[in-house]
């Protein structure tokens, strides 16, 4: 089974959570976040049933999302369930080590891996990193620029302001 709750957000229009056994393994932003979420599962999770339905563990990442957004928080303490590579999986947990308000580059996080070479590598885990926010991928950035962003720019630079980030 696959739980999933949409709620509304202030720069973001929407964002949808997603709980894949007893762990967030998603979360999407904007209005097409159903969509994407729709075809994440698809692809993941090939012939789960996705509810429409809360959970204490989706109740729990909303809570701590809106406290977020507030200024109220600065970690999160959830439990995830990640579906990628073991490659992917190794970034997403160094993306969880970067503190609120600091940024790393796709180069820094390479380098942490000792694979200096793999920059490319790191953008595009990055990218399809499925838990934004809560796995902060919007304080990674490029060299001299913001790179990209899951959601589009536009929530990476609502998110860097947020905690502070001058860029």
């Amino acid at each position: 089974m696959l739980y999933a709750l949409r709620f509304e957000q202030p720069g973001f229009d929407s964002l949808t959570i997603a709980q894949h056994q007893e762990g967030i393994c998603f979360i999407g932003l904007g209005p097409a976040a159903g969509d994407k979420l729709a075809a994440w599962a698809k692809r993941y999770l090939p012939g789960s049933f996705l509810l429409d339905q809360n959970t204490p563990i989706l109740e729990k990442a909303r809570t701590q999302l809106l406290q977020y957004f507030a200024g109220e928080r600065r970690a999160f303490e959830l439990p995830l369930t990640f579906h990628g590579t073991p490659f992917q999986l190794r970034v997403w947990d160094l993306m969880t080590l970067i503190p609120y308000g600091k940024t790393v580059t796709y180069a820094d996080l390479a380098t942490a891996l000792n694979n200096p070479g793999a920059v490319r590598a790191v953008g595009q885990a990055c990218g399809a990193n499925p838990i934004p926010i809560v796995v902060p991928c919007h304080r990674v950035l490029a060299k001299g620029s913001l790179g990209g962003y899951t959601g589009g720019l536009e929530y990476k630079k609502y998110l860097l302001e947020l905690e502070g980030i001058g860029f």
